[in-house]
């Protein structure tokens, strides 16, 4: 099963992708997916804009960051799996 995995993986990270939805009118996953990168990035300006943070409060910054990612589906990479 691991090797069908990882040979799935390459296929996918080098071959292009097309994803429908049948159920979405064309041009309805682009928006939506536009609407909510544009609200995970104000979340981002108004966590790096919080004066309530200081300097050494840096590390909550990012961890702010990451969930906001989280929040959306994408994941905080190698640097958040504690």
């Amino acid at each position: 099963m691991q090797l069908i995995q990882e040979i799935l993986i390459h296929v996918l990270e080098t071959q292009s992708l097309e994803v429908r939805i049948p159920a979405l009118p064309p041009g309805s996953l682009e928006r939506i997916m536009e609407s909510l990168c544009y609200q995970t990035l104000l979340r981002i300006q108004e966590i790096v804009h919080d004066e309530t943070l200081d300097d050494a409060e840096c590390f909550q910054r990012i961890e702010e960051i990451v969930c906001a990612y989280e929040a959306i589906g994408s994941d905080g990479g190698s640097r958040h799996d504690f």
